[in-house]
């Protein structure tokens, strides 16, 4: 090869090679959907995750204990017990030092003595991912100011309703999931779900049942690529993605708690949850197909209902460490929570992404408000 074509034959590679880059990012992007209407381990994860700190500092057993706004999201059934008229949740989150953020926001409303209704919005991404698809152009220019930036986002809205029953105890709720999913202008989807749940109190005891995806939760994917992506994307070895249909199979979750008084004002309330997927074996403490059992558990120490101290186990799994030896791991959250006068609830967990992932703990903080209340306290003049 002569001097004069080594550059240029260079310049074409190092073009190639970055177009890779940027599609083996896109491809991760969108391998869960690269096959027409196939059913997926993992689907839609980002609702697994888990909304309000308390409820992560126990390891996300809540789903028969919730009764505030944030039963939009673990158990509409619970939005009937909400301590106020209307009520407001927040919280913000970031995840591998900053990189995805995770943000929550939920509100709730009485309708009657009977019902109560909720809408939940969440947002996880990963924004400003560089674009270098237009970096070299065909003459294997490079130019810096080609580059731009684009977000893989995952956007969630739930609307609930929770009512009561005729049997005393007994609540009902269901969830309208929307769905929506975007890799930059690349890859998108929408979708739409149904979950049902309920919670029952027997004596002191309060047990949860919840069926999200009850329905089998879809995700209609269309793809957007140019003629020049799909060369590169048959250059490299990489199938090329066509428009698709993903599905979310249910998962059953059940819960069980009991508060007991321990001394004068002090109280513990225990709780467990066992999480039942249907999508396959999973690494979980029970392991089978099509069902899994991943059970997990959480206790919350309160003084008067005012100060909290909570602490949860999950995530329990077979791993095999260094040695070759099979060791069972677990999961250790923990949280703090306190109530000002009923109407604002700030609470705190130290809590890994979700109970499902290596990367370091996380400071969650949300908040709570009753909104009536507050009013009430501040009147107009």
């Amino acid at each position: 090869m002569s001097k004069s074509i080594y550059p240029i034959s260079f310049t074409i590679n190092l073009f190639f090679k970055a177009k890779a880059l940027l599609l083996l990012l896109f491809c991760i992007c969108i391998s869960l959907n690269s096959i027409n209407a196939q059913t997926r381990k993992y689907s839609n994860e980002f609702l697994a995750i888990g909304v309000g700190a308390r409820a992560l500092a126990m390891s996300n057993s809540t789903v028969a204990i919730t009764d505030d706004v944030t039963s939009g999201y673990w158990n509409p059934a619970g939005l009937t017990m909400i301590s106020s008229d209307v009520q407001l949740s927040l919280m913000h989150a970031e995840y591998f030092a900053g990189i995805a953020k995770y943000d929550y926001g939920a509100f709730a409303s009485k309708i009657d003595k009977t019902g109560a209704l909720g809408i939940s919005f969440i947002r996880f991404a990963v924004d400003d991912i560089p674009d270098t698809s237009e970096l070299i152009d065909a003459e294997g220019n490079i130019n810096w100011d080609k580059i731009k930036s684009f977000s893989a986002s995952d956007y969630a809205f739930i609307f609930s309703y929770g009512r009561n029953s005729k049997i005393q105890g007994l609540r009902f709720g269901a969830n309208a999931k929307i769905i929506r999913r975007k890799a930059g202008d690349f890859a998108s989807s929408w979708g739409f779900g149904i979950d049902a749940a309920a919670q029952y109190d027997y004596n002191k005891w309060k047990f949860g049942f919840m069926a999200r995806d009850i329905t089998t939760t879809f995700n209609a994917w269309t793809f957007n690529l140019t003629d020049e992506m799909k060369e590169v994307f048959t250059i490299t070895g990489n199938e090329i993605p066509s428009n698709s249909l993903e599905l979310t199979l249910p998962k059953f979750i059940l819960g069980a708690g009991r508060k007991f008084t321990i001394y004068n004002k002090f109280s513990v309330f225990p709780v467990i949850d066992a999480d039942i997927s249907t999508d396959g074996k999973r690494n979980v403490l029970i392991k089978g197909k099509p069902f899994s059992i991943d059970p997990h558990l959480g206790v919350e120490l309160s003084y008067a209902n005012i100060v909290f101290l909570r602490g949860g186990i999950g995530n329990i799994q077979k791993e095999t460490n260094i040695n070759d030896k099979k060791v069972t791991t677990v999961q250790p959250n923990i949280g703090i929570g306190v109530n000002i006068k009923n109407l604002i609830f700030i609470d705190y967990a130290l809590t890994d992404i979700g109970n499902s992932s290596i990367a370091l703990y996380s400071n969650i903080f949300s908040l709570k408000v009753n909104l009536d209340k507050v009013k009430k306290e501040n009147p107009m003049k």
